[in-house]
């Protein structure tokens, strides 16, 4: 659409809340970031303190802490006491969504104590962990020894239970798809305290399948085991520049890692790492990554970049320099790489700290970054929260990948939102229907990235303020993530639950397929002991009532032939 067809949005007065928004940086580095860094610093000391006791120690220390969740749980009167939640504060949860369940009367459960590697086991190349030890604690332990989980989400503070009962996608997730895909069993104590051990071929084999995007509602996750793989110390990165439009950038990073000839699980063919950012609606940057050894990363003429230094540019701004200098190679340490995008939470950082990018900032105070998201969250009232609801976009679109060029062709209509981020990953096809799944017949196409066992999405992530409210224009937010949302459920996509949704009950089951997570609430006695995805994910405040008469409608509900999860 060209500037002389664009419609003219009316300037919008600003308010108070502009303001505080404006200055809210004296705010967060007064405030917010010493705090920060005093957590990351009291939390790393814990994290080393855990590392000291043995693994015979700490399975002791998690076999007494489940009793203790069990005994809680054996404690609640289901006549008088309210849902089951866990007790952890609304502000810490890593995402946009508010946490509105838990101000209705609940029944807590303290899984606090949580967070501990349980083991690594080299032989079965799987490490068991509990569900609060976070991506930063778990490659810490695992890259020294030249392995890593399948896929390593890129916030230090993403934590496994949140990436299994959630979302989680890394630049490996095309070859091995979600965080949840890699786990190999789930450790849960279900409503009655009783715990299980699920796998995909148990006899919990259809709460395997459902506990993914559930959001804790099918019981309390208190361990899950997850594959690990070999890696080496560096990662090579090539930077591609790309120049056209956005169906001309889709194609480029399409072509980064699917091979046109379909061979796509071929490791000569396929990168280990990928993603694209865009900039403008013309330039991107495609990168693929490789492992490679020590031995190949400090060979003659290969450059070595640290990113993780506090004084290093931020690597949205790095990668951007491509544009300039053209396709580049360098190496960069594997744990660094897999942790590029903390330090500036991709590129929020830049709207929260409007000068922390630049080099005095960084190399006097890069040191303190990044803000803790839960704490920018407590540091906000109710006012500043719906201000970001209406201003601010913090949203995934999960799209077939054939569809890239149609998603990011929409988000620069609907939203105008620089940059973008590009993130493939496979949905598997499974032997029953999950709550998120392929669309079907896609075998039968042979599209570029498909496989006959799996088809290629991808994540289109958008994050940031829109072109209009940077211009200062009027720009009513709630209705454009309506209109996504929408976009999404015509064009078989899905949404990630962390963020902020404006679906009522009918459309958001029209999004994600309720069959065996409605058939798995019931076998488990989870109705009516936790909330239901929809209700814990809604907008807005849940009163107890309106809780109560959707659980009991689910009760009261015949077992229909629909309601069953289906084979395909």
């Amino acid at each position: 659409m060209s500037d002389l067809e664009a419609p003219l949005r009316p300037k919008r007065k600003k308010v108070w809340v502009d303001y505080f928004v404006q200055f809210r940086w004296i705010i967060v580095i007064f405030v917010v970031l010493p705090i920060s860094f005093t957590l990351y610093f009291l939390t790393y000391l814990g994290d080393v303190r855990s590392e000291c006791k043995s693994f015979k120690q700490r399975q002791k220390e998690h076999d007494e802490n489940v009793k203790k969740v069990v005994k809680r749980l054996k404690e609640r009167d289901p006549k008088k006491d309210g849902l089951v939640c866990t007790a952890r504060k609304p502000w810490i949860a890593v995402g946009m969504r508010n946490v509105d369940y838990k101000r209705a009367r609940h029944f807590e459960v303290d899984l606090s104590a949580f967070r501990n590697v349980l083991d690594v086991d080299r032989e079965r190349m799987i490490a068991r962990v509990e569900p609060l030890v976070n991506m930063g604690q778990i490659s810490r332990v695992t890259v020294p020894m030249n392995l890593s989980l399948a896929v390593v989400a890129e916030l230090d503070d993403l934590t496994v239970g949140g990436l299994i009962n959630g979302y989680g996608i890394e630049g490996s997730s095309h070859i091995y798809g979600l965080f949840s895909d890699t786990v190999v069993a789930y450790e849960i104590v279900l409503a009655d305290g009783k715990l299980v051990r699920a796998t995909k071929d148990n006899e919990y084999s259809d709460l395997f399948y459902a506990v993914p995007w559930s959001q804790g509602t099918l019981g309390l996750l208190v361990a899950a085991e997850i594959k690990l793989i070999p890696v080496k110390e560096y990662m090579r990165l090539t930077y591609k520049p790309v120049m056209g439009n956005l169906k001309e950038i889709a194609q480029a990073y399409v072509d980064s890692f699917a091979p046109r000839d379909g061979d796509q699980d071929n490791p000569e063919k396929v990168p280990d790492f990928v993603e694209t950012m865009i900039y403008t609606p013309t330039e991107a940057v495609c990168m693929t990554g490789r492992y490679a050894s020590k031995e190949e990363a400090k060979g003659k003429g290969n450059k070595i970049n640290s990113v993780g230094w506090w004084f290093k540019p931020w690597f949205y701004q790095h990668a951007q320099t491509a544009l300039k200098k053209g396709e580049f190679v360098e190496y960069i340490p594997t744990r660094e790489y897999y942790h590029r995008h903390t330090r500036c939470l991709y590129w929020e950082g830049k709207l929260i700290l409007p000068f922390a990018d630049q080099w005095w900032f960084r190399f006097l105070f890069g040191w303190l970054m990044p803000p803790k998201v839960s704490l920018l969250k407590a540091t906000q009232g109710d006012a500043i929260r719906n201000y970001y609801h209406e201003m601010h976009v913090i949203q995934d679109m999960l799209v077939p990948l054939y569809k890239v060029g149609d998603a990011l062709e929409w988000v620069d209509r609907e939203m105008e939102i620089y940059p973008m981020w590009l993130c493939p990953h496979r949905l598997y096809k499974l032997p029953v229907k999950t709550m998120v799944y392929p669309e079907p017949g896609f075998e039968l196409q042979r599209r570029q990235g498909d496989t006959q066992y799996a088809q290629m999405y991808t994540d289109v992530g958008v994050y940031y303020a829109p072109g209009p409210v940077l211009r200062g224009e009027v720009f009513d937010g709630a209705d454009a993530v309506r209109r996504m949302e929408n976009w999404l459920i015509e064009n078989h996509g899905f949404q990630p639950q962390y963020a902020v949704s404006e679906l009522n009950e009918k459309n958001f089951w029209r999004m994600f397929d309720a069959g065996l997570y409605e058939q798995c609430r019931k076998k488990y006695g989870a109705v009516g002991t936790f909330m239901s995805v929809y209700y814990k994910c809604k907008k807005g405040r849940k009163t107890e009532k309106e809780v109560q008469e959707a659980e009991q409608a689910i009760v009261d509900a015949p077992d229909a032939e629909a309601d069953q999860p289906a084979d395909y």
